[in-house]
């Protein structure tokens, strides 16, 4: 059975996932149960992350993924990891072949910015799945960096939410 590769991801008006700082506190207006974000990581077999994204959410209270396998993208050692959370440096097509090797079946490319660009860029993205917050937030970390490929989508839904926001769904075309 083939990898689904899966981003579920806030994103502003502006194209932006995180303020400078990384912080996501715009979107507390926006709770992510609103967008499916439960029944979503139950389906879920394993994370990709980068070492942005995980040293902010590992800065949480609680680690949101117990009992899920997490792949953090980082060359730098993760000091006292959660449980399932291991580091990977290099290539992003041999972390996406190991993880396939394991046998998940779906995985989400949570974040940040790069490693969805890379993910893209070797072609494994396969649904981009966004809650889009109509706030502008005027600078940030970027949805899609410099260098992110031209890639063509196919809308599958648009479903308008509390607040003004929108539940977009693409998959490759």
């Amino acid at each position: 059975m083939r990898t689904f590769w899966h981003c579920h991801i806030a994103v502003s008006l502006d194209g932006r996932i995180a303020r400078p700082d990384g912080s996501f506190d715009w979107l507390e207006p926006y709770p992510a149960e609103e967008f499916g974000i439960e029944a979503f990581l139950a389906e879920v077999d394993a994370i990709l992350m980068g070492r942005g994204t995980y040293d902010v959410v590992r800065g949480a209270a609680d680690w949101p993924y117990a009992g899920k396998d997490v792949v953090v993208v980082t060359n730098r050692p993760l000091q006292e990891a959660p449980d399932r959370v291991t580091a990977r440096g290099g290539d992003i097509a041999a972390i996406a072949a190991e993880m396939e090797a394991r046998g998940y079946r779906r995985v989400w490319v949570e974040g940040g910015g790069q490693v969805i660009r890379q993910v893209l860029a070797i072609g494994k993205l396969d649904r981009l799945e966004m809650a889009v917050i109509p706030r502008v937030l005027g600078a940030g970390i970027p949805l899609f960096p410099q260098g992110t490929p031209e890639t063509a989508l196919r809308l599958v839904s648009c479903v308008p939410r509390a607040g003004g926001a929108l539940h977009v769904i693409y998959d490759r075309a």
